[in-house]
Parts: structure tokens; sequence; C-alpha cells
């Protein structure tokens, strides 16, 4: 685990590649650790945050980011996931308590069940705001939201 896989850090994140940005997969979860500690969220446990974001996409170094226009059900996309997350936890890490403390953070973010799993969802939809504005739940993210699509449409105008 602390040998860098190659896709981790090459894989690019399929829906920035189709928009022209290539940030990689850890590019991705480096940039939702950052804006995570940036919260001003007092409800949150915001050092919570930040490892469920470095740990949410994970499994994409294994799966590869699969998106939606793959048509990959969802029930799919999640085994696999959950398949490679098991390969970390168990083969790579040994089941050691950093690993269980991994999968934890992974299983309560697809969960979405605590508020900093939700918190963390809605900043991995922040960059594709104009399509997944009404399904962002927390205020802070929302609210940024609202302001960057109206900061967008004044400069498209």
């Amino acid at each position: 685990m602390t040998q860098p896989r190659r896709n981790e850090w090459t894989q690019k994140r399929t829906g920035w590649v189709n928009n022209d940005l290539v940030p990689s997969i850890s590019d991705h979860m480096y940039r939702m650790a950052i804006l995570c500690i940036l919260s001003t969220d007092a409800q949150l446990d915001v050092p919570k945050c930040v490892m469920m974001a470095l740990v949410h996409d994970l499994a994409e170094a294994q799966v590869g980011d699969i998106a939606p226009r793959e048509g990959i059900p969802k029930a799919e996309k999640h085994r696999l996931e959950a398949e490679a997350m098991h390969n970390f936890i168990h083969e790579m890490l040994h089941d050691s308590p950093a690993a269980q403390r991994m999968d934890a953070l992974w299983r309560e973010y697809e969960a979405g069940e605590p508020p900093e799993a939700k918190f963390v969802k809605d900043k991995d939809l922040q960059p594709f705001f104009d399509s997944s504005l009404p399904n962002i739940r927390h205020p802070e993210i929302k609210s940024g939201g609202k302001d960057l699509l109206c900061l967008w449409s004044r400069g498209s105008s």
C-alpha cells in the first residue's frame, strides 16, 4: 500500500477527461482533502472528512473511474469497488488497524450516513455543479455551488 500502484497515480478521472480536464484519481482525492480542511462547518469532524476524502476513491486505483456513461449498473460498480477495497484492506494491508480505519471510512462514505460522508459526497459532486446542484445536501456546499453557477453565468453573458 505504501508503494504507489500505477493506476492510483496515473488513472485519469473519466468525468474530467470528457471535459478536457485530466487530474488523476490521487489528484482528485488530494484536492478533496484540501477542500475539506477549508470547511467552516463546526458540526463536522473535519479530520474525519479529510481521511474520508483520501480513501473515498481508492478502489478506483484497481477498477478505474467508472462513469455513468459507461452503462455499468450501480450495483456492479459497487461490487467491483467493494472487491478492490477488500483486496487493499485484507491482502495488501493485512487487516491492520489502519486498514480497518480505512475500510470503516470507505463504508461510511459509500453508505452516505454520517454528516461527514454527506459532506464529502457533496464535495465529490462539486466540479459538476451545473448538473448535480439539486443533489447537494450540505448547506455550505450548496451555497458555494449556487455562487459559482451565478459567477459562471455572468462570465458567459
